[in-house]
Parts: structure tokens; C-alpha cells; sequence
């Protein structure tokens, strides 16, 4: 690996394909944060950012934002228009509360948060515990199993799925419709993929619209009839909102939480972490949980636009240039955390970046802390002898950081 300098124009660094990379970024992180902080991702095209102090800095700087369309044309970003092919995958996008900045944003995320408030997020606990045990009831008499398809991957999309007011039966189509239009958002995607995940988009929008259409005839108590109610100033979700607010709450918030819940069982087998005795006690679960999405975050990228011509911390950026926020490098700076390559549950302000930050700071967070805590209690009270029985591999997938296989026995 090859670092630059931080005013070079032209850097060479990690390959986002390379297997020793995907699979341990963390030691490139370090020689990136020592030799050359911010630095251009030649891969990417844009300036990235590898300091917790930085990332931090940029999530809260007004003078960057998620669009910039509402503050430039594409003739005068020089941008060309979107490929034909992929124009209704981005057309959902357009609506999408992480893609928006305020007034719109502020405007969606508050009724979105009535929404969430009214479900009272921690009364999904005995849920998630019931699930959760219903999961290992199908596994344990065999000894050993691939923990991320029988465990970490169920719990989120049927939990969303019952949140949403979908049919639990459904969970299989919307998984699948979830991975095709997540694989938009990693380094490397092919026609292929696009192909696919424009598909999956039209089916999903498709499939959205009747539900919600009878969801307005006869409202119940789930997530898409609390969005249609949803009210502030005299205003309400057009449809287009409803329709790319629920694929968001499908895609962002079962994608990061498979990856959170299998990298965090992962951590604790190798760190050799006593997980019951902490998830046992209130305070000392809240630490181990914050502890493991900080030591191996789900996301490790966020990127910005800068939506006026500026400097930042010694570049030179024009209106529309994209800036990477390194989530991953940022939880594991020494500036910030001491001993940071230690899984500590007992850390201190632990102020990690894996939820975000500023008005993008994640909305579905509280929900998946709660099926982290709990799910995690669940299988490690259950299976007390639980060790790994294979070295995890990750995803080839970076910006996304998920184990692809943990394969265990207890």
C-alpha cells in the first residue's frame, strides 16, 4: 500500500477489492492516519478524511451536505445526465431522508420520528427476544451453524418486515430486493448489478404502493399507517416519501444491523469477551454494545458535498466535490481512543462514528442498539460454549463492512 502526502493531488492507496484490505482494513487505516490523514482515494476520485477530530468535524459543517443539486445545476457541476438504465433506481433516491438536506430533510425526519416514537421502540424488546430464541430452537441440537443466515440476518428483516406491517412471509423477497439494491452503493458495481438492482427497485416501489393504497382504506397499528398519519405544519408524506422512507427503513436498517450483530459476535469469541456477565448487567451491556460498534463498525464510509467553494483542513474543494468520511479509520484513531485495536467493554466516552453524526446522525439507531442487546443476551445465555469454528471472511463489498460467513460451534 502506497500513502500520500496530504497535499498531494494524486495518491495511490488501498485497493477496495483487495481481500487483505476488505478483511482488515484497520492496519492500513493506521498508515494512513500516520502518514498522510487526509489523502485523495485515486480508486474513488475524492478527497477522504481518516481522523476522528475530522469526521466528526465534517458530519456538523453546514458548508457540506448529502445533495447539491438544490444548489448547482448539473451543467454547472459539469455532471452529464444519469444513465437511462438506472433513472428509476435514483428517482427513489431523490426522496430518500439520508439523500436530503434541510428545509426538506428537516421537515421528513420530523414526521418520521412521530412515527417511530408512536411504535415506542422499547416495547420491540420481548420480540426481538422471542425471535431470537425461536431462531436458536432450529439450530442448537446440531452443534455448530453458520451463524450470519441463522441468526444475524432473520432477526432484522423480520423484525422490519412486522414493523411495516408487511406479512413475515414476505421477509425472503424483501432480503432479496434489499441486497440487489444495497450492491448500487459498494466500489465496483457492474451493469450487472445495476441491471438488478433497478429491478428490485420497480418491484419494491410496485409492491409499496398496493400495500400502502390499502393501508389508507384500512390503517393499522404498523409503521406505514403511523407514516401516513404522520403530521406537522398541516403537511403529510406525499407518496413518494412513504414509499422511499420505507425502503430506506428496509435497507439501512437490516443491511448495518446483519453486519453489527455478526462482527460484534465475532469480536467477542475472539477477544474472548464474557458477554453474559455484561449483557447481564444494564450499564456494563450498553458499554460492550457501544464498545463493538465502535471496534468494527457496519459502515465505514459516508460521504458529503461541498456545497460552496472552500478549504478543509488544507484542500482546495470546489462546489460539488465529494469528500469520504472514513468511519472505520475514525473509530480506531489513537488521537481519540486510547489502546483503539483493544475491545474494551468498559471504555470510557466512547464517542465512535458508526451511527454518523449531525442531521444524518442515524435515525434507526435506538432500534438497532435494542436487537443488538438483546438478540446478543439471547445467544450467548443459550449458548454459553459458543466458539468459532472457521476464520470469518468478510464481504467483498467495501464501503460495507459485514462478515459474509461465521461459521460456529458450542
Amino acid at each position: 500500500m502506497r500513502v500520500s502526502n496530504p497535499t498531494s493531488a494524486a495518491p495511490v492507496t488501498p485497493d477496495p477489492r483487495d481481500p487483505d484490505f476488505y478483511n482488515n482494513p484497520y492496519p492500513a487505516y493506521h498508515t494512513i492516519r500516520e502518514r498522510s490523514p487526509v489523502f485523495f482515494w485515486q480508486q474513488y476520485g475524492f478527497w477522504c478524511f481518516s481522523r476522528h477530530e475530522d469526521v466528526s468535524a465534517l458530519f456538523r459543517d453546514k458548508r457540506f451536505g448529502r445533495q447539491i443539486l438544490h444548489r448547482a445545476t448539473r451543467e454547472e457541476l459539469g455532471w452529464s445526465a444519469p444513465a437511462e438504465h438506472v433513472k428509476p433506481f435514483y428517482d427513489v433516491e431523490l426522496h430518500s431522508l439520508l439523500e436530503l438536506e434541510p428545509p426538506d430533510h428537516t421537515r421528513l425526519r420530523t414526521l418520521i420520528n412521530r412515527a417511530f416514537v408512536s411504535r415506542q421502540v422499547d416495547r420491540l424488546a420481548s420480540r426481538i427476544e422471542a425471535l431470537a430464541h425461536e431462531l436458536i430452537d432450529g439450530f442448537e441440537r446440531a452443534g455448530t451453524v453458520e451463524l450470519i443466515e441463522a441468526f444475524a440476518t432473520p432477526i432484522p428483516v423480520i423484525l422490519i418486515a412486522e414493523l411495516l406491517g408487511v406479512p413475515a412471509a414476505m421477509a425472503p423477497q424483501l432480503l432479496d430486493w434489499s441486497h440487489k439494491m444495497v450492491a448500487m452503493y459498494q466500489f465496483g458495481r457492474t451493469h450487472e448489478i445495476e441491471t438488478a438492482a433497478v429491478a428490485a427497485t420497480q418491484d419494491f416501489v410496485h409492491f409499496l404502493r398496493r400495500y400502502i393504497a390499502e393501508r389508507r382504506k384500512a390503517p393499522a397499528d404498523d409503521l406505514i399507517s403511523h407514516l401516513i398519519a404522520a403530521e406537522t405544519e398541516g403537511k403529510r408524506l406525499s407518496e413518494d416519501e412513504l414509499v422511499s422512507t420505507c425502503i430506506l427503513v428496509l435497507n439501512a436498517g437490516h443491511e448495518a444491523t446483519v453486519h453489527a450483530i455478526g462482527n460484534a459476535v465475532k469480536a467477542i469469541l475472539e477477544h474472548k469477551i464474557d458477554a453474559r456477565t455484561c449483557l447481564n448487567d444494564p450499564a456494563r451491556a450498553e458499554g460492550l454494545i457501544e464498545e463493538v460498534l465502535r471496534f468494527d463498525a457496519p459502515l465505514h464510509m459516508f460521504t458529503r458535498y461541498a456545497l460552496e467553494n472552500l478549504d478543509f483542513r488544507g484542500v482546495s474543494l470546489k462546489k460539488g466535490d465529494v469528500v469520504g468520511l472514513m468511519l472505520g479509520a475514525a473509530n480506531r484513531d489513537p488521537a481519540r481512543f486510547e489502546h483503539p485495536d483493544t475491545l474494551d467493554p468498559a471504555r470510557p466516552l466512547n464517542a465512535h462514528t458508526s451511527f454518523g453524526g449531525g442531521i444524518h446522525f442515524c435515525i434507526g439507531a435506538p432500534l438497532a442498539r435494542l436487537e443488538m442487546r438483546v438478540a446478543l443476551k439471547v445467544l450467548f445465555e443459550r449458548l454459553p460454549r459458543l466458539q468459532l469454528a472457521g476464520k470469518p471472511v468478510y464481504r467483498d463489498a467495501y464501503h460495507f463492512h459485514g462478515v459474509e460467513r461465521l461459521d460456529v460451534a458450542f
